[in-house]
């Protein structure tokens, strides 16, 4: 297994005047790049060799004309699904979109009507409720309990909720981002068999599932009670943050019902839209073939990144709250005990110099929090983490 100090030796890169939205883009949001960036859910790491031998294979080529996707990607895509997680997928459940984003409005569209009414726990991704407002549905919230340093569903809540507004359909998050649980077999079989009894189709975002960085095991939505839940509901994906290949357009839409699938291939076929890029698919397929060391090692940092940040503010700023990471490669920090959330943006961007995504940005149960992508070297998260504690002592 590759260390963290040789991990970060071989694959770490500066990525400035690169167009990184991460690095370079900062001013659009911030209003100056002049800030130390832990917000964009992407790494600092270059991709396994493997990669970027395969695309170097495909560029070498010199044709970038009308290409299929090969026997080869689905093998290699069901393989690892199976072999790490005990999830089957069959070839022809499989459909491919250029972003989970993307994937999620097109399923909001295509499952329900306008006006009606999508569930989400929150705190949660932002885009989630973006592709349920934009899409002219309505946005019906169940806050997650907290436990301790941990989250846990509110299923009489959810219920509630369902029956009293008429859900047609849930989007959940599993890992959940940005509060970091791993969901388990028997919450996830609860949670499916509420919106089995009250009729609400189901979308599993699984696309942080690789990023398993404590000790609980990852269960798909798909392989609940051997797959009971599997005609009910559809579940997205991607190698894009896994591998660190967001911008090569390359994610997965798994179906298992056939009147589903039916009503998506109808719905892209009016469309017209692109399906995924083969440039991505090339990327993908080499990564799930050769990339599970190079996994390892990333987590590996993951987790080291992790302590590091929970250790020192709990010794130097004991009332700031680092919660527990059980799933993704972003922490999910509480500061407000010590800094007003009012003044947070302040504090955190004019006095630390940090640039990270604000935990409001998640839904009203998110106010004080702050997310902080773990994902980068090992300096950057000791530098964020001393300018941090300074600014709460200060």
């Amino acid at each position: 297994m590759i260390s963290v100090e040789d991990f970060v030796k071989r694959y770490a890169v500066d990525r400035h005047n690169t167009d990184s939205v991460k690095w370079d883009g900062m001013d659009e949001l911030f209003g100056t790049n002049d800030l130390l960036p832990l917000w964009v859910a992407d790494t600092e790491f270059k991709v396994p060799e493997e990669v970027t031998d395969a695309l170097k294979r495909r560029i070498e080529h010199g044709v970038y004309g009308y290409s299929k996707t090969p026997d080869s990607y689905y093998k290699i895509y069901c393989k690892w699904q199976s072999e790490r997680y005990g999830t089957e997928i069959q070839h022809e459940w499989i459909r491919f979109s250029t972003g989970v984003v993307q994937s999620l409005s097109t399923l909001v569209n295509i499952l329900t009507q306008p006006d009606d009414a999508v569930m989400i726990l929150q705190p949660v991704y932002y885009p989630f409720m973006k592709v349920i407002k934009q899409n002219d549905r309505r946005l019906i919230t169940s806050d997650l309990k907290q436990n301790g340093t941990s989250y846990e569903m509110d299923l009489e809540d959810i219920k509630n909720k369902i029956e009293k507004n008429h859900v047609k359909l849930f989007i959940n998050c599993s890992p959940h981002n940005p509060v970091g649980r791993v969901w388990n077999r028997d919450e996830l079989e609860a949670l499916l068999e509420l919106c089995r009894q009250e009729k609400v189709l189901f979308i599993s975002d699984e696309i942080h599932h690789d990023l398993i960085v404590g000790k609980k095991t990852f269960v798909s939505a798909l392989s609940i009670k051997d797959g009971f839940y599997r005609d009910n509901t559809v579940m997205v994906d991607s190698a894009s943050k896994t591998f660190n290949l967001a911008a090569l357009q390359n994610s997965h839409v798994v179906m298992p019902n056939p009147q589903v699938r039916e009503r998506y291939d109808h719905y892209m076929e009016r469309l017209a839209a692109p399906a995924g890029s083969i440039i991505g698919k090339i990327a993908a397929e080499a990564a799930y073939a050769s990339g599970a060391e190079w996994l390892d090692g990333l987590l590996n940092v993951v987790r080291s990144n992790y302590e590091y940040l929970k250790e020192n503010l709990h010794k130097y700023c004991p009332e700031a709250i680092v919660y527990d990471l059980e799933g993704t490669y972003l922490a999910w920090v509480d500061l407000s005990a010590v800094i007003e959330p009012e003044h947070l943006e302040y504090v955190i961007e004019k006095k630390a110099h940090l640039a990270v995504d604000f935990g409001a940005m998640f839904g009203k149960a998110g106010k004080g929090f702050i997310r902080v992508n773990l994902a980068t070297t090992p300096a950057n998260i000791k530098a964020a983490t001393t300018a941090l504690i300074e600014q709460i002592q200060y």
